[in-house]
């Protein structure tokens, strides 16, 4: 493990090595606080562990690029892009949440103190991670590059049109939903393995 002297350049690094050990640090440290936010702003516990398993991977993605540089926490990145795609969910399924929580508030309840995560369910939501990087490993080209478009890069429909050479932003939308799809069977075909 890494300890609290080691500064998240550090993590980061390991993450980007895909060491098991910093994926392990930034879920202890970080998913208790975005998983409480989530669920306090009408999430449920699957969609905070599915939401941060996507900032993961959207993390995971830039360290992966030699010139990224992270200008902010970890947390803070993460959180972000929880908020992000909880905001785009919400937006698709035309639903307001009742009441948004700055993430600065007083917490009477304690879902936004880190805690230490029972070891099994963290090895259960580590081994989705490693599935999530297989199904992604063989679901090949074009959904592979699609996907990571605009999960990873944040690239608009029209864009990703434009760059996969799709005829207008529907199709590139209708071609994603595809590749999420795939991406689906492969990711439950490995963990029902």
């Amino acid at each position: 493990m890494y300890s609290a002297t080691n500064n998240e350049q550090q993590l980061l690094k390991a993450l980007a090595k895909g060491e098991r050990a910093a994926t392990e640090q930034i879920y202890k440290q970080q998913f208790p606080v975005i998983s409480g936010w989530l669920i306090k702003n009408g999430g449920s516990p699957d969609d905070a562990a599915d939401l941060f398993q996507e900032a993961i991977v959207v993390l995971f993605g830039k360290v992966q690029n030699a010139d990224f540089t992270l200008t902010c926490a970890i947390g803070t990145y993460l959180f972000s892009i929880s908020k992000h795609l909880w905001y785009k969910k919400l937006q698709q399924q035309q639903k307001e949440p009742t009441r948004l929580y700055d993430n600065t508030e007083s917490d009477e309840d304690g879902l936004g103190i880190a805690y230490d995560e029972d070891v099994n369910v963290h090895h259960e939501r580590e081994a989705h991670f490693d599935q999530l990087n297989n199904a992604l490993d063989q679901i090949g080209e074009p959904c592979r590059s699609l996907l990571q478009a605009f999960y990873h890069k944040d690239k608009s429909m029209q864009e990703i049109a434009a760059d996969f050479g799709y005829t207008n932003p529907e199709n590139a939308k209708t071609q994603k939903y595809k590749c999420l799809t795939r991406l689906r069977k492969l990711f439950y075909s490995v963990q029902a393995k």
